[in-house]
């Protein structure tokens, strides 16, 4: 399936939220939670490693692929929060980086 775009993302989310019947268990609190839970276990992958053993991990594709699902689980959920809150990622993702641009300058 090819998708270009975070709509096209959005979208492919809401349809697969839909068709299971999870839109009511979809609000934006759930849905927070639910990032915070996933982040966590991308964080999981990376417990008690060094920095070494860290890089070394993600050049296993077995244990990429497991990194690959917990990232895809953070940024999936936060695609369905901003379907439930109605949030254009694509603008609020360059809203964010010139505030940032104010607040970190190049100097």
């Amino acid at each position: 399936m090819l998708v270009n775009n975070f709509r096209e993302l959005q979208a492919l989310i809401l349809d697969f939220v839909k068709e299971r019947n999870w839109t009511s268990f979809h609000n934006p609190k759930n849905l927070a939670m639910s990032i915070s839970i996933e982040a966590a276990e991308l964080m999981e992958q990376f417990q008690w490693l060094s920095l070494e053993e860290s890089n070394q991990k993600l050049q296993d594709s077995v244990m990429k692929s497991q990194v690959e699902d917990e990232i895809a689980d953070v940024l999936i959920y936060a695609l369905s929060f901003a379907n439930a809150a109605n949030i254009d990622l694509k603008q609020a993702i360059v809203n964010k980086i010139e505030k940032n641009r104010i607040k970190y300058p190049v100097d």
